[in-house]
């Protein structure tokens, strides 16, 4: 045998055990800090303007009035909405990336009914309709990788992924046929005399109703994932789908099943955004929410009351960086590397969530 010291590495990373909750937000909020003090360096070496101001102003351009705090909050809402949309299917191990495509096909279902039975139905029959025929349209345009999935074993992110693009070819297409003026390719406000499948203010809210909407969907998720059987399906599917099938789960249905779930949900989300709150429907009416919900449910263990803060979270600073560009005539760029870094660290911060570094003191082993 060799009597040479072997040398361990300076440093090793090790897989968690476990970690409590409190530690683990005080990592995000530490990571949070470290982001500000990093941007702080950036603005100064990029701009030469003081960190604290600039703070300041991300501050007041996300909360600074009244009319700021609804515009956030609705915002907020509109995030959260197809966050809980996704998270079904993610805790499924099913990636489906398509949110934004059934999000528009959920608002091209709202746009058809306002434009074609606006004149012709009663308010409270109009809101029905449009309601369960955006659920349906958004709950069929996800039930399509679904199956496809189920039956074929296809690749669901390539397959949704793609199916966005149809979605907002669709959408062009209409926003043609229904333009105004005609030839224009723009649908403009919809019903903008009558208001026929508009939202009503509550309390003198544009906004209100949006968020009280997804604050009992946000619930109603919440309580199906962690109390309901089928929640517990999915869990079970997503841990090993040999475990589901062993004891006797059967797993295409809840594919299927989750996926209407989640396109519903996403139709929902549809008619939000046309009836609650732009009144019209362009391919950008989803404004990237789809894309951006991943991150939000994934940051919050796809845990629907932990998604409201970081809906907030990233609302936050999204609002708040382009009020930087504005007040100190910055590219619109430099708002996006701000917002960018952020985002960063904070998913950065999930790997110290999970993972341990170990540092060798002795440096050799005998």
């Amino acid at each position: 045998m060799s009597n040479e010291k072997v040398k361990e590495p300076f440093m090793h990373i090790t897989k968690r055990a476990d970690i409590s909750r409190g530690k683990s937000w005080l990592i995000r909020i530490a990571s949070i800090l470290v982001a500000l003090v990093f941007c702080a360096v950036i603005i100064v070496l990029l701009t030469g303007e003081n960190p604290l101001s600039v703070y300041v102003t991300m501050f007041k351009g996300a909360v600074g009035t009244t009319r700021r705090i609804w515009s956030l909050l609705q915002n907020v809402a509109m995030l959260l909405c197809v966050s809980l949309a996704v998270t079904p299917a993610f805790r499924m191990k099913f990636w489906n990336i398509g949110a934004e495509g059934q999000v528009l096909i959920g608002g091209l279902a709202t746009t058809a009914c306002m434009i074609l039975l606006g004149n012709k139905l009663p308010t409270p029959v109009l809101m029905i309709v449009i309601f369960v025929s955006s659920i349906i349209a958004g709950a069929i345009w996800a039930l399509i990788p679904a199956i496809f999935k189920a039956i074929w074993n296809t690749n669901e992110t390539l397959f949704t992924l793609m199916m966005n693009y149809i979605a907002m070819q669709i959408v062009s297409y209409f926003a043609y046929v229904w333009s105004v003026p005609k030839g224009s390719g723009a649908i403009g406000v919809i019903n903008p005399n009558t208001q026929a499948g508009w939202f009503p203010s509550v309390l003198n809210q544009k906004y209100l109703l949006n968020i009280v909407i997804v604050a009992v969907l946000t619930v109603i998720v919440y309580i199906y994932l962690k109390y309901s059987k089928h929640g517990y399906e999915i869990a079970v599917v997503g841990e090993s789908e040999n475990t589901a099938k062993y004891i006797g789960i059967n797993v295409k249905k809840v594919i299927i099943r989750t996926m209407l779930v989640s396109g519903a949900l996403c139709g929902i989300a549809g008619v939000l955004l046309v009836s609650g709150t732009d009144h019209t429907l362009t391919k950008d009416t989803a404004a990237g929410r789809g894309f951006t919900a991943i991150i939000v449910s994934w940051l919050a263990k796809f845990n629907p009351i932990y998604m409201v803060l970081t809906s907030l979270l990233i609302v936050f600073l999204q609002k708040g960086a382009v009020e930087i560009s504005s007040k100190f005539e910055l590219n619109d760029s430099f708002s996006d590397i701000i917002t960018g870094i952020i985002i960063f660290f904070i998913i950065g911060s999930e790997f110290f969530i999970n993972y341990k570094l170990n540092f060798n003191k002795k440096g050799e082993n005998k």
